[in-house]
């Protein structure tokens, strides 16, 4: 029997199942690599937006860790949500440690409702610690704009931003085109780690129910990775399934929902 491909999220909860861990343990499933998690905050929310935030005990956090280091092995590992200095320091000298394969960090910094999901205490050692680690780094333009402290409105800019954040230590990085409101397509800049430019773009879709696009196009990105692609496969792959999943919407909750995580089953059907 052939050993199952196994990869790990390292991000927060969220019980409405759209965002956080649960797309990316969707998305690892649909992608045939199983996924193991560890949890680094509790936040509450569901598609309508996140409404506190409850820290876990920093002991948690270490334990579990060490356990999945303890039984699994992991070829990919995200990081999502991180929230405080503490918990990005830790998960960051964790992973020096832990032979767990190519590193995707999110850097998830804010909710769709607008709550923080990342302190500002916390940024400096995302760019410090976690960034120098990292395989692919995912931001969106806000993202981006944080980590670079620049304002980005063109193409070039997202480049330029790229290439900020690759000094910071990052091999690859993605920056997302979908807060760009211009233009009949959401355009994303991979930056590749020998300096190559490539954009992948996708119909842009007029719907309110995104909720969890980055986790599950990181976590699409890292179940890839796991299974031995290079980044521009991986990015490719991820670009795909986020534009099915987007396209081929579901209807759930009240707010923001969440994408299809099955989707691109059909667009693979039909490959």
């Amino acid at each position: 029997m052939n050993e199952t491909i196994q990869a790990l999220t390292i991000a927060g909860f969220d019980g409405g199942g759209g965002a956080g861990m649960q797309a990316d343990l969707k998305t690892f499933q649909e992608r045939r690599v199983f996924g193991t998690s560890v949890l680094t905050a509790l936040p509450i929310q569901n598609t309508k937006g996140v409404t506190n935030v409850f820290d876990l005990p920093i002991e948690a956090l270490k334990e579990q860790l060490a356990s999945i280091k303890d039984d699994f092995k992991i070829s990919a590992v995200k990081t999502g949500m991180l929230f405080t200095d503490e918990i990005t320091t830790i998960v960051a000298e964790f992973l020096k440690t832990a032979d767990f394969g190519p590193l995707v960090v999110d850097p998830v910094m804010i909710a769709k409702s607008g709550h923080a999901l990342l302190k500002d205490s916390a940024v400096h050692a995302v760019k410090e610690r976690l960034l120098p680690l990292a395989c692919v780094v995912t931001p969106n333009v806000p993202e981006a704009e944080v980590l670079t402290g620049m304002k980005i409105t063109t193409k070039a800019e997202m480049i330029e931003a790229g290439q900020l954040i690759q000094q910071m230590g990052a091999k690859n990085v993605v920056v997302k085109g979908g807060h760009h409101v211009e233009g009949a397509e959401s355009e994303d800049m991979l930056l590749l780690e020998n300096g190559q430019v490539e954009w992948l773009a996708g119909k842009r879709i007029d719907t309110k129910n995104t909720h969890g696009t980055g986790c599950t196009f990181s976590a699409c990105i890292t179940a890839e990775l796991a299974k031995g692609a290079n980044a521009l496969e991986a990015v490719t792959t991820a670009k795909a399934y986020i534009q099915a999943a987007i396209e081929d919407g579901i209807s759930v909750g009240h707010g923001n929902g969440p994408t299809n995580h099955w989707a691109y089953r059909k667009v693979e059907a039909h490959d």
